[in-house]
């Protein structure tokens, strides 16, 4: 499918290109895989939603200095009001904020509108999209069960109203400490229902907003050009008194971008590489301007004994290395009838796995030093992480076999591998992803588990498949990530928690104890109270062992010496609007472009 603007919108677009010229600034870019439907309620993908946070706008954003990361308003002239019961946000809408121009506006400029802000919360709990984010707000906002008893978008809700243009008030049931991250997701940029409307089951195809960039051309699963949104009022502006806090390449970031119109570049080329050799070499012949995590399999490529290698640092490519909101884990069905269940025998085996598992081999083989051991489900950086915090399961093959001695699997097949306590054939079901990457990692596994007795296979399959036998529970064992979609720890606790089970909770772990504190500490901010319950949670989660906790990624990023304004962030998965680019310099490289 190939997309073009309509010609309403061709007089919009000279407003685009009418001064770029011969100096128009391009930023070059891939994503990982491809996009689906460019519609906020709907989609979940890292790809798409890179495209997402460039198009529409949510009410709020983070901060793109500060760290650890801070919200900041984005639509709204201010962070909220907050009642003194914690339950009610007031917003304050900027004016003049327009969406770009489309059909379904009748070639009026439509403005947006706190009652805009309404309609996009409203389709969350729309059934027939099924989003995958309604769970931020379902249950929670006042009088919300009108919405999911029978939708109907038109019907009012006491707890999200919109007293006039620029006002909105959102009232919750009772107080939720991550609320306002959830304003701050691609899932809540504000559509207009106009065009909702104007293209019944398509509005996927049809993103209209307000956020820093524009669609101009959309080829599915290959490219889209996306151009500076003529219309956006954004304007960079460091928060008072952060300066003190920002390291000296900060500062000369916040100083180039400090008053400044946002976006800095005109257009940006987005084409989709899925293939890690092809990423790694379209950064090196300058057909993509930066590349964030380097490809495991591909490291040894650019970098030797932990730099940058010297040719390239001699082109003036940065290696940087930055602490992901990711972890790394293996889970373990609870249902499954191998490795499943809570009694004495299956904990044993479970535990005897995770006591396998070479986290130092891992780190130093596979990810090539850019990891650190996970001790918990929380990566660094995120609120309740615990830098103290020690996992009581360490890389110990011989305290797996003497455990799974101690509980009835000694009894062994003529090849030498364990049988189960009541003497049946014992063989682990890992599956994997169809990747170099997933085959060198099915080694790791196989050897860890044949030192401990215990035979595996793999079943290798692409990853969007697995995830849906996962939730479906028909997976038993698999490794996989989380990227957390806000930097708070119940964004992690979460995967454990029961009622999660066959949704986020692949491993479908529901323990009573477990999920009593999870409810007790998502009801506390960050402090020591909440931090007494996770290390409770963390030492659940090594007594009865459903995930192996593996590694927290360092990311090895490379960018060229043209591209100003680059700084990785935590949460958000683009910072395209922020970047700038050197057009000379990009010239004088002599490097190939497209």
């Amino acid at each position: 499918m190939k997309l073009r603007l309509t010609a309403a919108a061709l007089l919009f677009l000279l407003l685009c290109a009418g001064s770029a010229g011969a100096q128009e600034k391009v930023l070059r870019m891939f994503l990982s895989t491809s996009e689906t439907g460019l519609d906020p309620a709907a989609a979940s993908d890292n790809a798409t939603l890179s495209l997402l946070e460039n198009l529409f706008d949510p009410l709020l954003r983070y901060d793109y200095l500060a760290r650890p990361a801070r919200l900041r308003p984005n639509i709204a002239t201010a962070m909220p009001e907050v009642s003194p019961d914690g339950l009610t946000y007031t917003f304050r809408l900027r004016p003049g904020i327009h969406f770009t121009p489309d059909p379904a506006f009748k070639g009026a400029k439509r403005e947006m509108t706190a009652q805009d802000v309404v309609y996009s919360i409203k389709r969350l709990y729309d059934p027939a999209l099924r989003s995958p984010w309604a769970y931020m707000f379902e249950g929670k906002i006042a009088g919300d069960e009108v919405l999911r008893q029978g939708y109907d978008v038109d019907t009012p809700v006491a707890g999200l109203q919109a007293p006039d243009r620029y006002t909105l008030r959102i009232r919750l049931k009772a107080p939720d400490n991550n609320f306002l991250f959830y304003l701050a997701t691609p899932a809540t940029g504000v559509v207009a229902r106009e065009v909702i409307e104007a293209y019944p089951g398509q509005a996927g195809n049809h993103p209209v907003g307000t956020g820093p960039f524009m669609v101009k051309e959309w080829k599915r699963s290959d490219r889209i050009t996306l151009l500076a949104n003529p219309y956006s009022t954004a304007v960079f502006h460091a928060a008072p008194g952060d300066a003190a806090n920002y390291s000296l390449e900060d500062r000369a970031i916040a100083a180039a971008l400090e008053g400044k119109r946002l976006p800095r570049v005109d257009r940006v080329e987005v084409r989709i590489a899925e293939e890690f050799q092809g990423r790694m070499l379209g950064f090196l012949n300058a057909e993509y301007d930066y590349l964030e995590q380097i490809p495991e399999s591909m490291t040894d490529m650019v970098v030797v004994d932990g730099q940058l290698k010297p040719e390239l640092a001699a082109r003036g490519i940065v290696l940087s290395r930055f602490p992901v909101l990711q972890t790394y884990y293996m889970w373990m069905n609870m249902d499954d009838p191998v490795v499943g269940g809570y009694g004495k025998d299956k904990v044993a085996l479970r535990r005897a796995i995770a006591l396998s598992y070479n986290n130092a081999e891992d780190i130093a083989l596979l990810k090539k030093g850019f990891a650190i051991k996970a001790e918990s489900p929380l990566p660094p950086n995120v609120l309740g992480y615990d830098p103290g915090y020690r996992s009581p399961v360490p890389h110990a093959p011989p305290l797996a076999n003497a455990l799974l001695d101690r509980y009835g699997y000694t009894r062994r097949d003529p090849d030498g591998f364990r049988r189960t306590p009541d003497n049946r054939p014992l063989t682990l079901t890992m599956h994997s992803e169809a990747t170099v990457s997933g085959r060198l990692r099915d080694e790791l596994w196989r050897k860890c588990l044949n030192a401990i007795g215990l035979r595996v296979v793999f079943k290798s399959d692409k990853k969007t498949e697995i995830i849906k036998a996962s939730r479906l529970g028909t997976v038993q064992m698999f490794e996989s990530n989380w990227i957390a979609d806000f930097p708070d720890g119940d964004n992690f606790y979460q995967l454990l928690y029961g009622p999660n089970a066959g949704r986020a909770n692949y491993a479908r772990f529901n323990l009573p104890a477990y999920n009593a504190r999870y409810e007790q500490a998502r009801l506390l901010s960050d402090g020591p109270a909440r931090q007494k319950l996770y290390f409770e949670m963390n030492q659940l989660i090594h007594a009865y062992n459903p995930w192996v906790p593996l590694t927290h990624v360092l990311s090895g990023d490379l960018r060229h010496p043209w591209l100003k304004n680059y700084k990785r962030h935590p949460v958000e998965f683009t910072t395209w609007r922020y970047l700038d680019v050197d057009v000379a310099q990009r010239a004088r490289s002599g490097r190939v472009s497209r």
